[in-house]
């Protein structure tokens, strides 16, 4: 059973961490809203590295942002955030794959891949935790400017990227928590039951001394 968790978790965890590179790929982090406008003509949307527009008959342009300084505090940490989950889940691979028992990387040393499954494990959690920040502060910044009634520029709802990243996040965590259930390593206070056997000397002695403790109903001269 503990195997069959550890590859669920190795495979949560490596589905999370294509999907962080899907959701940094997907340009719909942001699109320009519609509520309130009868006749649209062109939609704007935008993820952490470009920003798009489209009109009413599919000629789309992108640019990619002129500089970096110059990008809001949130965009940037997010993506500071985003590539700090895929060196996360990149080293939680590698670990996951070196400590599970089914691998031979370690020799027959179940205690140490254990430690280091465990160690893969608690990567995984950086990569989902690290993942859901980055999409939940942009999503939030989105929201506060959604509703602000005094904010001048584009107003903007959430798009299909940060439900990617947010799906992602959950898988890794998932994954992360799983695996750091199976590789509980028993310690020396825990008590390994062992099922009672008793000897083979101990037997013998016993049958021996129930052989002799038998009375016999002949006497002694009885027998020539």
């Amino acid at each position: 059973m503990k195997e069959i968790i550890e590859v669920i978790s190795l495979f949560l965890g490596f589905v999370g961490w294509i999907m962080i590179f899907i959701s940094l790929e997907d340009q719909y982090w942001k699109e320009s809203t519609t509520d309130g406008s009868v006749i649209t003509t062109s939609t704007i949307y935008e993820n952490l590295w470009m920003s798009c527009a489209s009109d009413s008959t599919g000629i789309y342009n992108c640019r990619d942002f002129p500089s970096l300084f110059a990008l809001p505090g949130y965009i940037q940490a997010s993506r500071a955030l985003m590539i700090a989950a895929i060196v996360f889940g990149t080293f939680g691979l590698v670990a996951t794959l070196a400590g599970m028992q089914c691998s031979k990387i370690g020799g027959e040393n179940y205690i140490l891949k254990g430690r280091i499954a465990a160690i893969g494990g608690v990567f995984f959690l950086l990569q989902g935790i690290c993942t859901m920040i980055a999409v939940s502060w942009y999503a939030a910044n989105i929201t506060q400017q959604f509703f602000d009634q005094f904010y001048p520029g584009t107003k903007y709802e959430i798009g299909e990227g940060l439900y990617i990243g947010w799906s992602s996040a959950t898988l890794s965590i998932c994954g992360g928590s799983c695996l750091l259930c199976a590789c509980r390593i028993i310690t020396p206070n825990d008590k390994i039951p062992y099922p009672y056997q008793p000897s083979s000397r101990g037997h013998v002695l016993s049958t021996v001394a129930m052989s002799q403790s038998v009375p016999s109903n002949y006497d002694r001269n009885a027998y020539v």
